[in-house]
């Protein structure tokens, strides 16, 4: 199934979990981009009304979707990698998962400049920090993209990507509607 947003751009349902993590991985990148321009934005222009929204749509996306996003992967895709006995998935899952814990770490340093960025009461960014956070995202999602997607859709079953999207939709509170 696939769900027509508000702004027109077709997002695929939970019955294609695999593209549902893409999509997410799109959007990750998207935040990066938004990051990116916001570094640039702060010296000649403070925290203004732009700089303020700009860093509201990426504490909303990271504190809440990006979350929701490795919870999918290392809850469920990434076990049913290991059960399906997908060659390298056991060393595939352990370097994804302390990436996770990277990104997470510098996460809980990098919210703090920008919810005082979103108050506007700062424009300071770490500009190291901030840079290393996207670089490091970007550098996991090409990877994931590369290599954990194409494995999974070679060696997941039909049930499988069903329990998959089933649990993605438990995790957001949406009915999943199986594909017709």
């Amino acid at each position: 199934m696939t769900v027509v947003s508000l702004l027109g751009a077709a997002a695929p349902g939970f019955d294609r979990p695999l593209d549902v993590l893409e999509a997410c991985h799109g959007r990750i990148g998207k935040q990066c981009d938004t990051l990116d321009k916001l570094l640039a934005h702060l010296p000649a222009h403070g925290a203004d009304t732009q700089a303020q929204q700009a860093a509201r749509a990426v504490l909303a996306y990271f504190d809440t979707a990006a979350v929701h996003h490795h919870d999918d992967e290392e809850r469920n895709l990434f076990p049913l990698l290991e059960q399906a006995g997908a060659p390298g998935a056991c060393d595939l899952v352990e370097t994804l998962t302390l990436e996770h814990e990277e990104h997470a770490r510098l996460w809980r340093w990098l919210r703090p400049l920008l919810a005082q960025i979103a108050e506007g009461r700062s424009a300071a960014l770490d500009e190291a920090l901030t840079r290393r956070f996207v670089a490091m995202n970007r550098t996991h999602l090409e990877f994931e993209n590369a290599h954990v997607l194409p494995l999974a859709r070679q060696v997941l079953g039909a049930a499988d990507l069903e329990r998959l999207g089933r649990a993605m939709a438990a995790r957001r509170g949406v009915p999943f509607a199986a594909q017709s």
